[in-house]
């Protein structure tokens, strides 16, 4: 593997921290701007919105400049708001400033995974989409526990202050490390955008992406408020909170090498049976959460099967947009931010309503069986053969997009 393919999971690890690292403030940022938990929530969501915006419009600004300076921008944006965000003392311009954030994060974002991809063999594009997507679950693991330990000592500010430091050494990486070509292929021509768009909006695609929006929503929706959830469901101290988070980025990070692995050769397999597992797996924490040895126990399992089956369900994208060479990273991240928009959304409609701290983690199992759903009507549909037709193989069934 490329080394230039681990720089861009390093810089994805600085991003990720920033994404995720909310979960564990969103008390401490809620108290010191005088806003709900709900309104802290949604800092999560002006994000994610960010992210689903700025991924195929930062792609299609970017895709005639050459690779490292469009990386470099985007890294550069990204230090430059965090702190702004670490001196604000207005709820308004924090939301404004993790927006804008997420437009460079997700201009970086689109232009990495594409770019990693492009660096290996067909054989190896799922590991690299593994190694580039492992950036975030190793933010779980480290930066996200890391942000809420100087959030408890040092308040909330010092974890933004943090994610700009950090974010400095992966921009002399990438600096040092990418590329200076256009594109994915410094010699083609570029594929016009309408072609990539027609490729990208076929009807195999869209139920891949729309699944991939729900389980993501699923994932978010829970996360999102793991923190009240553990110390005013479960029961648990402030200080089992990092913990937490980190056991949740070691499952994530255990899922995305195991999918890279499997996904290239079997991503129907992988994407199904993770799928069914999330869907049994939100239910029971929404039962367990006052048992802390259970909850304990299922939020690394849960952190596993998210991540692993969001790898590949971004392999698969890739894998099917093989004509869109610029907006198929970009779309990938559309989709699995749409998700992020909505989880944490209706998880604090549901908090809102009083239906209690286990309502975001009920909320997630109801996004699992939607995107069950969607997979089992696509599949349904694809096994319907027109008349006069053979019935296509389980070979070409998962070859044209269904799940």
């Amino acid at each position: 593997m490329p080394i230039a393919v681990y720089v861009l999971g390093l810089a994805v690890f600085a991003q990720g921290t920033s994404e995720f690292m909310l979960s564990g403030l969103v008390s401490g940022i809620a108290a010191d701007l005088d806003v709900s938990l709900s309104a802290a929530g949604l800092l999560t969501s002006a994000f994610a919105v960010g992210m689903v915006v700025g991924a195929p419009l930062m792609a299609l600004s970017s895709r005639a400049w050459p690779r490292r300076r469009a990386l470099l921008l985007f890294l550069a944006v990204f230090v430059a708001v965090h702190v702004v965000g670490a001196l604000t003392p207005s709820y308004e311009v924090l939301l404004v400033t993790r927006f804008v954030g997420a437009l460079a994060n997700a201009g970086f974002w689109a232009v990495a995974l594409t770019t990693a991809i492009a660096m290996v063999p067909d054989q190896l594009k799922g590991r690299a989409a593994a190694v580039v997507v492992g950036g975030v679950t190793i933010a779980c693991v480290v930066g996200v526990p890391a942000g809420a330990v100087l959030g408890e000592r040092w308040g909330w500010r010092s974890a933004f202050w943090a994610v700009a430091i950090v974010s400095l050494p992966a921009f002399l990486a990438v600096l040092r490390s990418i590329p200076g070509g256009r594109g994915t292929d410094p010699g083609a021509a570029p594929v016009p955008v309408r072609d990539e768009l027609r490729a990208l909006t076929g009807p195999g695609l869209r139920p891949v992406l729309l699944t991939m929006a729900l389980v993501q929503g699923a994932t978010f929706c829970t996360f999102s408020y793991l923190e009240p959830l553990l110390i005013r469901e479960t029961g648990l101290g402030a200080g089992w909170v990092p913990v937490s988070l980190a056991l949740f980025g070691a499952g994530s990070f255990a899922g995305v090498t195991v999918a890279g692995r499997f996904a290239d050769a079997r991503p129907v397999a992988v994407v199904a049976t993770g799928m069914t597992a999330l869907a049994l797996g939100w239910a029971a924490l929404a039962l367990t959460a006052g048992r802390p040895v259970l909850a304990l126990a299922l939020v690394p399992l849960l952190g596993m099967l998210a991540f692993g089956t969001g790898t590949a369900l971004i392999t698969r994208v890739l894998g099917l947009a093989s004509g869109a060479p610029t907006l198929a990273g970009a779309f990938s991240t559309t989709a699995f931010n749409l998700g992020a928009t909505v989880g944490p959304w209706a998880g604090g409609l549901a908090l809102d309503a009083g239906f209690g701290y286990r309502a975001p983690v009920w909320v997630s199992a109801l996004l699992m069986v939607l995107a069950l759903l969607v997979a089992a009507t696509t599949t349904a549909k694809g096994r319907r053969p027109r008349a006069g037709e053979r019935r296509p193989s389980a070979v070409h069934r998962s070859a044209d997009g269904r799940l």
